[in-house]
């Protein structure tokens, strides 16, 4: 080590003398070599310094290239590299963070809680891929690193996006950000990274950092972070990355993808990341058997606290890459990977009350006050208690001690009551009969738990939280309208329903009493507000019937509806039988959606809406070049060489719409063994009927 450090710096020296020149006398042209030499060298000792932990430079003599760096750069700032070290320390402040559409969606993970639900994956994968129980199916364990994740995209090797996960499909551009993160390689090592490459990874903060960070703000009179994954939360999402720059934060990566995948399995994956310059976790096991992943969880559940950062439990992949991409995904989740989930923290607290919150669907939901707890890194105030019967089932009264858990380290919950601590004067909690926002009477439908408040046109409760789900990030996501000026507009009736957003700013302009002279707002507050507001009257048809608030439909059912029918104004045509056709849609959610589209309410506002805003048709992102793109199929009876779910998914891959059953608009109905009623039903309207080696060869090509 010591002669290999003595040999770098002699060529240090010997570049300094070939090539360095007093700042003011380097020309143009040769300040944008050097400018390239040196960030592909502070660059490499970088790597060597956080990856590797061999420095192979003494800290003056990597100093002296960071200064240099400097001072050429404040001499030819038109020459500032995207890929420079100074933007380690920061960029100048961001006004907003820019949309990034994610190539491919950034999903979520499925949660398993037990050896069951982990057991239930496997078998699952294995019925999906049609494998025997007696197959070999390897799979990768590693921790689930409790942080916020990041996509990261590189051209020829230079860091050049990147982005939030957001909702999953759109993200926000924090590369700025991004590029303060020591971790996060500027340019990447070695020369067989592919050209395009997106890397994914999480962003989190180290335990010891995390103290210290809070230590330090308690000394400046800031309020500490309640945790590090708020910690890092709050530091990524800085709009000036100069104070991202002051905060600790770190980066795993786990994962990448690529036009073309060199590494056919998910640990070959993190060796590559590693060799490429990224920091990737160390704790990683392969697995062949069910027994070995409990094994392993509960291995790092013991560790836990002995580990430099928060983990909230492990996650298992399907090891081969080809065996992933066959899986494919399920809603917003890939069916090749699953998080075991750490057991929810535990504390014992007062609940002092039962209030009730209504919904926007008018759905009454108890929530206990609590006298406040520590609970799983946060300070919980308030838990979930579900519904009437969950009351009744655990007899939760006011004044009871009560454990609380974190569900999944998320919602806060009820647990238990120690019924030896209750006080003789309780008494059992009466659920209301009448709306406590607006008198109306409740309502329970045969076979619901839920009970409802049945005014749902003239309750301002639902009418407040419809509104706020309107604006909402997954829906039409304007800036600057949260939920407090939702309720303070629509007490002060300016906002009544979504119409009415679209139409402030022409109202306001006629208005003797305008937003701009209102308490806490001001000109530039008020433009700045109708601003964000005209540049979201364009909206993909999906996230506008998920901003519709329909009872069941959530951000997945919203896109299927959207892919389903296309265009809104085919949406509005649809009635029950048709919503049945449509794989994923079931009788109740039929009802549901059916009620909506034929309530005269309910289509008033969306008549209104479509003069003031402009809702784009269905963007198919899948292949739309196949012979089956946009064509309707279904699938009957017995397939031989792959499972109906795995044909499903290769069909939809492929831009066809796979439905539940067979109508005049059917293109192909694909029948298997044992095929039944559908395929009598086809034969009977006339449907082209494919047998399952007509379709292997149509998908083949």
């Amino acid at each position: 080590m010591g002669f290999l450090d003595l040999w770098i710096g002699i060529g240090l020296i010997m570049v300094t003398r070939m090539v360095y020149k007093n700042v003011d006398q380097v020309s143009p042209e040769e300040a944008k070599l050097e400018l390239e030499h040196l960030a592909k060298e502070i660059s490499r000792h970088d790597y060597l310094y956080y990856i590797l932990a061999v420095p192979l430079l003494a800290d003056n003599a990597y100093d002296a290239l960071r200064r240099r760096n400097t001072d050429i750069e404040n001499r030819f700032p038109d020459l500032i590299r995207p890929d420079s070290p100074s933007h380690r320390v920061g960029a100048p402040p961001a006004p907003e963070f820019e949309k990034v559409t994610h190539p491919k969606p950034m999903l979520s993970l499925d949660n398993a809680f037990s050896a069951q639900d982990v057991g239930d994956f496997i078998d699952r994968a294995r019925r999906f891929l049609r494998l025997p129980d007696d197959h070999p199916l390897p799979i990768s364990a590693e921790p689930k690193i409790d942080g916020l994740s990041a996509s990261l995209h590189y051209q020829n090797g230079q860091f050049v996006l990147g982005a939030t996960r957001g909702d999953g499909y759109v993200g926000e551009n924090i590369t700025a950000n991004l590029k303060t993160v020591r971790d996060i390689p500027l340019i990447l090592q070695g020369d067989d990274y592919p050209a395009t490459l997106e890397v994914r990874g999480e962003v989190y903060m180290t335990l010891q950092d995390f103290q210290a960070l809070n230590t330090r703000r308690v000394a400046d009179d800031e309020p500490p972070f309640a945790n590090p994954r708020n910690a890092a939360a709050g530091s990524l999402r800085q709009l000036d990355p100069h104070i991202t720059a002051q905060r600790p934060l770190r980066f795993f990566a786990y994962a990448y993808d690529a036009a073309q995948l060199p590494d056919g399995t998910q640990t070959n994956c993190l060796q590559s990341l590693k060799r490429w310059g990224f920091q990737t976790c160390t704790d990683v096991a392969l697995c062949d058997q069910q027994s070995d992943l409990i094994t392993y969880y509960e291995k790092m559940q013991e560790r836990r606290p002995q580990l430099p950062y928060e983990i909230d439990g492990v996650v298992y992949k399907i090891n081969d890459f080809g065996l992933q991409n066959r899986l494919g995904t399920v809603g917003r989740s890939p069916r090749h990977s699953i998080a075991h989930k750490f057991a929810a923290e535990q504390a014992e607290t007062i609940l002092t009350d039962i209030i009730i919150q209504v919904g926007r669907t008018g759905v009454l939901t108890p929530v206990a006050i609590l006298e406040p707890v520590f609970v799983g890194g946060v300070m919980v105030s308030r838990a979930t208690l579900h519904n009437d019967d969950e009351i009744h089932r655990k007899d939760v009264r006011v004044g009871d001690a009560v454990i609380v858990q974190r569900a999944g380290d998320v919602i806060p919950q009820v647990v238990q009551v120690i019924l030896a601590k209750r006080p003789p004067t309780s008494v059992p909690f009466q659920f209301p009969t009448l709306c406590p926002e607006c008198g109306g009477h409740v309502i329970q439908a045969d076979g619901q738990v839920a009970k409802r408040c049945g005014n749902s046109f003239m309750c301002p409760a639902q009418a407040i939280q419809k509104l706020k789900h309107f604006v909402s990030r997954d829906a039409f996501d304007i800036d600057g309208l949260g939920g407090k000026h939702i309720e303070n507009f629509y007490n002060a009736g300016l906002i009544r329903t979504p119409v009415d957003i679209f139409t402030l700013e022409d109202r306001d302009k006629l208005s003797k009493t305008p937003l701009s002279t209102v308490e806490g707002w001001g000109d530039l507050s008020s433009a700045n507000l109708f601003n964000a507001i005209n540049q979201r009257r364009k909206i993909s048809l999906d996230r506008f019937i998920y901003a519709l608030g329909i009872p069941q439909i959530g951000h997945v059912t919203a896109k299927l509806l959207a892919k389903h029918y296309g265009a809104l104004d085919i949406f509005l045509a649809s009635d029950h039988d048709d919503l049945l056709t449509i794989e994923g849609i079931g009788p109740n959610m039929a009802d549901d959606i059916a009620a909506f589209l034929q309530s005269p309410e309910q289509r008033t506002v969306v008549d209104n809406l479509q003069s003031l805003i402009v809702i784009q048709p269905f963007q198919e992102t899948r292949q739309t070049e196949s012979p089956i793109a946009g064509k309707i199929i279904v699938f009957t009876g017995s397939l031989e060489t792959l499972s109906r779910g795995e044909a499903k998914a290769q069909a939809e891959r492929l831009g066809a719409k796979v439905t539940g059953s067979v109508s005049k608009k059917t293109d192909y109905v694909v029948a298997g063994s044992d095929s039944g009623s559908k395929l009598k039903t086809a034969q009977q309207l006339g449907v082209s009927v494919l047998t399952e080696d007509d379709w292997l060869k149509i998908v083949k090509g």
